[in-house]
């Protein structure tokens, strides 16, 4: 595999939602080569002629005059050197199978997306490795970020993953300037369980919330959720510190505390009645949380860990258990030391 100097890297980038935006509009205002990639041809025909997002964005959040905007996925890889995939996870694998061709020139992947493959709940690390090669370099961008702060330029860090060191240290240094921090890690099996399972907490954050449950609960909640996070996470080969840091700890946090979080607000709306299917539709974006609950819960088991929030999360979605039985039920198991 041919190897290139971070500076010569040229992002095509897939996916003109909230997140798929902001990290293009992020590469392209660092001086790298950027060019986002949309289904709708509509909408990629107006963005590039207004440059904003309107779908995802108000008038105040411009897109840079150096990103490149196109519907046209040959085109978009015919530009570039290096994938970066901000699609929902649904619709991960087949997106990759689409652009097999470019990965077995350019083997060289980055995604942004947080959850678990939707039919069989493996990390997505898998997935990728198994349609794009073991050879190819693989890395995960995951941290405490919400897209509007960073098209706002707010003061923000995150993380890149991947078992290759050098790899990781090149998307991080690609992604850096004075306002947007970034970490690089080695330890890609804890990123990729941090990103995924904090959506499942912060849907019983919302839920916790939103039946009017206090400060105190949640919490207790999120200090619980970690706990449960850590056990999975190392079950799978994870490394405890890794979740102490901005993959675990600080997605958590954020996305279980901020309303900005569609997670957090499928919660909500569950704790005031709403089912599932109604939730989703009056959020009107992907839940990832969503799907992972059902994956993950199956994962669990699968790995016999002890994860009760999880497991009522998914019987409120899933089983139509009610939130305040389920909020109960936590609190009537027996008193153990923590």
């Amino acid at each position: 595999m041919s190897s290139i100097a971070h500076r010569q890297y040229r992002f095509a980038v897939l996916g003109a939602g909230s997140w798929g935006t902001a990290l293009a509009n992020l590469l392209a205002q660092n001086a790298y080569p950027t060019v986002l990639w949309g289904r709708d041809a509509s909408a990629m025909r107006d963005m590039g002629k207004s440059r904003h997002n309107t779908r995802y964005f108000d008038e105040d959040y411009s897109l840079s005059d150096k990103l490149q905007i196109t519907h046209d996925l040959d085109e978009a890889l015919a530009q570039s050197n290096i994938l970066l995939l901000a699609t929902p996870c649904a619709s991960f694998a087949d997106m990759l199978r689409r652009c097999q061709g470019f990965l077995q020139q350019n083997p060289r992947l980055v995604w942004a997306c947080k959850g678990l493959q939707q039919e069989s709940g493996r990390l997505l690390e898998g997935v990728a490795s198994e349609i794009v090669g073991a050879d190819a370099q693989l890395a995960l961008i995951s941290g405490p970020n919400f897209a509007k702060e960073v098209m706002a330029g707010l003061p923000t860090a995150t993380t890149v993953a991947s078992a290759d060191e050098d790899f990781a240290g090149q998307v991080a240094a690609c992604l850096h300037n004075d306002w947007f921090r970034a970490y690089s890690i080695n330890d890609i099996v804890s990123a990729q369980i941090g990103g995924a399972l904090k959506n499942v907490y912060a849907i019983a954050a919302g839920i916790c919330d939103g039946l009017g449950f206090g400060s105190n609960a949640r919490a207790a909640l999120l200090t619980r959720a970690m706990a449960e996070l850590v056990r999975l996470g190392v079950l799978m080969g994870g490394k405890t510190d890794t979740f102490m840091g901005m993959t675990g700890m600080g997605d958590l946090i954020l996305t279980c505390t901020d309303d900005k979080s569609r997670n957090r607000r499928f919660g909500l709306l569950l704790a005031q009645g709403l089912g599932a299917d109604a939730a989703v539709k009056e959020i009107g974006q992907s839940v990832e949380g969503v799907n992972t609950t059902k994956m993950a819960y199956a994962l669990a088991q699968s790995k016999s860990a002890d994860m009760p929030i999880l497991s009522q999360v998914y019987q409120v979605i899933y089983e139509d258990l009610d939130p305040r039985v389920a909020v109960k039920n936590l609190l009537s198991r027996n008193q153990k030391s923590e």
